[in-house]
């Protein structure tokens, strides 16, 4: 089996985190850093790319996700409906974004898509049961 490639935290070049654990240990970093969490952004293109804010534009500009994320932003355009007064308590319904927040989530969604089969029923306890 080969070996899982490893991301440099950018919060603290010391960390080494494997690719498939890289968006958490982000979100954690940056809760124990919050001096260099301010000076921090993240691409617009892919969540697990933060870059220091004054570089952001230039990251974006040549960010190797921005292809595909135009590409899909073409073909399936964003739909919005806000809520007007005529409405009258109708909400409008939930949107659910479909695009995939870092590289690293392509396997765990595809594990989702695929659980293992189960050979017993599971049965549900409800209370008073």
């Amino acid at each position: 089996m080969e070996p899982e490639a490893l991301e440099i935290c950018p919060y603290n070049p010391h960390h080494r985190v494997p690719l498939s654990r890289f968006q958490y240990h982000l979100a954690s970093c940056r809760r124990k850093n919050p001096k260099k969490a301010k000076k921090m952004a993240s691409c617009k293109y892919n969540a697990c790319h933060v870059v220091p804010i004054k570089k952001l534009e230039e990251h974006e500009a040549a960010c190797v996700n921005r292809s595909t994320v135009e590409e899909e932003d073409s073909l399936y355009p964003l739909k919005v409906s806000l809520p007007s007064s005529e409405q009258n308590g109708n909400t409008p319904q939930t949107f659910v974004p479909q695009k995939l927040v870092c590289e690293s989530d392509t396997r765990e969604s595809e594990r989702e898509a695929h659980p293992p089969s189960l050979t017993t029923p599971q049965k549900t306890l409800r209370p008073g049961e």
